[in-house]
């Protein structure tokens, strides 16, 4: 299979979860690497008015995990655990999730991700490690 084609199933496998759909997620992923983007929706707020934390995590996990995923073409990978740091709180907006592997050995994978507002000022960032899991990349999990 062609990277290109790796890249676009995986998109397409994200963008078919149900909690990507409710928040309105979007990723480009290439090799190592991935772009999420998530608008800033007022249904995700918590009670101080600001985007809640669960968003700021589903986009800098997500963004590591198919930066990861890029470069395993067989099963899905799994986050065995993930740090983050919230700097900033965002009320507007887009915010985008740049996510990059920094290391990898045979057995685990650790990538980084920093998360940007929409006037490109860093509100997050995180870092995880990740593990080849056992399901496989199949149409049936939205792989398509």
């Amino acid at each position: 299979m062609l990277k290109n084609e790796h890249y676009r199933k995986l998109e397409n496998m994200m963008h078919s979860a149900p909690i990507v759909k409710l928040a309105g997620a979007r990723v480009e992923i290439s090799q190592g690497q991935a772009e999420i983007t998530l608008p800033v929706n007022r249904e995700l707020f918590h009670a101080a008015g600001a985007l809640h934390g669960a968003m700021y995590f589903l986009a800098l996990d997500n963004a590591a995990f198919f930066a990861v995923n890029s470069l395993v073409e067989d099963v899905f990978v799994l986050t065995v655990s993930f740090n983050i740091y919230l700097l900033r709180p965002v009320d507007q907006g887009v915010i985008k999730a740049i996510g990059k592997v920094v290391n990898s050995t045979r057995t685990q994978y650790l990538a980084e991700s920093i998360l940007y507002d929409a006037e490109n000022r860093e509100i997050a960032r995180g870092s995880g490690f990740f593990v080849k899991g056992k399901v496989k990349l199949t149409p049936e999990i939205g792989y398509k």
